[in-house]
């Protein structure tokens, strides 16, 4: 629909410019084919912008009104950008205000008359129906009942709860709860809140509505850190919000006051800027150094048995494994005997080639690979292995918080702490990884990078 109102908004300023001379004569006359090949170009110029600023995003019951501004705004960009690199020198100085505000018009006028449209069907779709977010509830049962039937009167939102945990006052536990959804009545096992993560996933649950009161902050957390590194959204009645802080932001689904709790950390310009940064440093690294990592991998298989590159399964964003990329230090095989364990300084497991390397920072290059492939970023949080993320989940709060985003090549707790050697170490990283999320920008990761890069010169690794 985007493409289409593009197309037309572009064709429309074309007919009033050139052909209906709305702007005073024109300095020049185009090619008939001029059109067509306009209208391609910019409309593949804006696909790119709106690209870039997040309006390809899921944006689920959402207000139209709030994306009519944003759509004002993301324009506005555009015609900057477009005005300063293509038309200053071809524009007539006495008619491009009238030019550029015409322009400007059609844009926001065809592209929200088509989005009106999209939002209009979805939401028909929704009354029917079709394409409901599957929704669970946890909470005690005077509120958990108020939420339900909250929920209920407002179709628009599109929520389907399909279950909910039930919490105890007496003991601090919970136990299951039927609940009538558009399916029929959902019946359970006996469960704790513990298994809140497994129902997430056994139920493919996409929103945790939490239904507590204004001093169960224990319990609060309780439920952040089950759901931590999990695809789902969190939201919470309006009145809970003194003790979450800066972690949520208000939010109305068709009336339904909701608050969302741990928001995306990044702004979508950022996250756009920061991907294609990744994408191009990752390139430029991998095809400049090409020779260098060639030999680097040579000297690695020559010095030891065993392959250059050395295969990992880590976990990612949203808890999804990968397997990690990097040049091999330890001798191959290294924890055959002894299972997962951290690395130590004076580690007899390095070879002489692999703890250079690994003090130089230079094992971790071929993760620029992981990089281009969109399974890291070159700033985040440092991936970890299955066995010591099920560890590490139990018995550090918010662990899993470091899931949220991307995992990093380097990170904040990297440039300020040393390698893990043990579970205090962790802990400390912990709580520098948790300060970057809740701190994300594209210039807190341009100073991470630059300090990597002095780190590393200094050697002030292993």
């Amino acid at each position: 629909m985007d493409a289409v109102a593009f197309a037309w908004a572009n064709m429309v300023w074309y007919w009033a410019r050139f052909e209906w001379n709305w702007f005073s004569t024109p300095i020049f006359s185009p090619d008939p084919t001029y059109l067509g090949a306009m209208v391609v170009v910019l409309s593949l110029f804006w696909l790119l912008v709106f690209l870039f600023f997040g309006l390809y995003r899921e944006r689920y019951a959402a207000s139209r009104f709030d994306e009519l501004v944003t759509i004002g705004k993301v324009v506005t960009i555009g015609i900057l950008v477009l005005f300063f690199v293509f038309f200053v020198n071809n524009l007539d100085p006495h008619s491009a205000q009238l030019n550029l505000i015409a322009y400007w018009a059609a844009m926001i006028v065809m592209v929200s008359a088509g989005r009106i449209i999209v939002r209009s069907v979805q939401k028909i779709l929704i009354l029917k129906g079709k394409g409901l977010h599957r929704a669970l509830i946890v909470g005690w049962s005077d509120a958990l009942e108020l939420l339900y039937e909250e929920v209920a009167r407002y179709p628009e939102a599109g929520l389907d709860i399909v279950g909910a945990i039930r919490l105890s006052r007496e003991n601090g536990s919970s136990h299951p709860e039927a609940v009538t959804t558009s399916t029929g009545l959902l019946t359970a096992k006996q469960f704790e809140m513990e298994d809140l993560p497994n129902l997430i996933d056994d139920l493919e649950i996409q929103d945790v509505l939490i239904a507590l009161g204004p001093n169960d902050g224990a319990s609060l957390l309780e439920v952040l850190r089950l759901c931590d590194g999990k695809p789902v959204k969190l939201k919470l009645v309006p009145d809970f919000y003194s003790i979450i802080g800066g972690m949520a932001r208000t939010e109305h689904m068709y009336g339904l006051p909701l608050i969302e709790v741990l928001p995306e950390p990044m702004q979508a310009w950022e996250q756009s800027l920061k991907r294609i940064f990744d994408f191009t440093f990752a390139v430029v690294v991998l095809i400049v150094g090409l020779p260098l990592w060639l030999l680097v991998g040579l000297m690695v298989r020559l010095t030891s048995s065993g392959p250059s590159i050395y295969r990992q399964t880590r976990i990612g964003q949203n808890g999804r494994p990968f397997s990690m990329l990097k040049f091999r230090t330890m001798l191959n095989n290294a924890e055959a005997d002894t299972g997962p364990v951290w690395a130590t300084a004076g580690d007899p497991r390095y070879t002489k080639l692999g703890r250079w390397l690994r003090k130089m920072r230079l094992d971790e290059v071929p993760q620029f690979w992981n990089v281009l492939k969109g399974e890291m970023s070159l700033v985040g949080p440092r991936p970890e292995r299955p066995f010591f993320v099920e560890k590490l989940t139990k018995e550090i709060p918010l662990y899993s918080r470091r899931h949220r985003v991307k995992p990093g090549i380097t990170g904040w707790a990297q440039v300020k702490w040393k390698y893990d050697s043990d579970l205090k170490d962790v802990q400390q990283k912990v709580k520098y990884d948790l300060f970057y999320i809740e701190n994300m920008s594209f210039r807190k990761d341009l100073q991470i990078l630059f300090r990597t890069v002095y780190t590393a010169l200094r050697g002030s690794g292993w």
